[in-house]
């Protein structure tokens, strides 16, 4: 029981580590698409995210998504890259996870599908990610808000696909290994 305990707690943490890097190796990309359209961003988040629904919808327990934001702010704090929140970055990390949180846990209360339910979690903690800057930093209105919001959310569904995906085949490996293990 103590190693699925630690299984868990470390495949947490490499998706927090992976969530927070993948957003500053897609960053220069996601730039170039989001400064022509003159926003602040959306996409890299919506793609760091990604990794925040996988360790959240493979390990279903509730709050673990506002934990591994909780982490994630933490580390971007610690490592410099905090971005344009600075000091309230644990806001703009931890508001995503519940979104994600609620959105699997609610997910799994009503049967929605793997792929559906990861789709909707990543694109809902996007648009909660890019209403939280806002909020915080940016205080957008009008027209820009709405293409930000929209930039979010279209990404985010986008990852979230992603994320179902890379969780189908997570939890495939996870039945062979289980059989594996308990074999006679």
């Amino acid at each position: 029981m103590k190693h699925e305990r630690l299984r868990k707690l470390l495949f947490w943490a490499i998706c927090c580590d992976l969530g927070l890097f993948a957003k500053k190796l897609i960053a220069p990309a996601a730039n170039l698409i989001t400064g022509a359209l003159h926003i602040p961003g959306g996409i890299g988040t919506s793609f760091s995210l990604l990794f925040l629904v996988i360790g959240a919808c493979t390990v279903p327990q509730f709050g673990c998504g506002a934990l591994m934001g909780l982490v994630q702010s933490f580390l971007a704090i610690l490592f410099g890259v905090a971005g344009s929140m600075g000091i309230l970055a644990p806001i703009g990390y931890v508001v995503p996870g519940l979104v994600v949180d609620i959105v699997l846990w609610a997910g799994r209360k009503y049967r929605l599908e793997k792929q559906t339910a990861c789709c909707l979690a990543n694109m809902l903690a996007a648009a909660a990610a890019a209403l939280t800057a806002n909020i915080i930093v940016f205080r957008l209105r009008g027209i820009v808000l709405a293409l930000y919001i929209a930039v979010s959310l279209f990404s985010g569904a986008i990852s979230g696909l992603a994320a179902g995906k890379a969780c189908e085949h997570l939890a495939a490996i996870g039945q062979i290994q289980r059989k594996k293990e308990y074999q006679p």
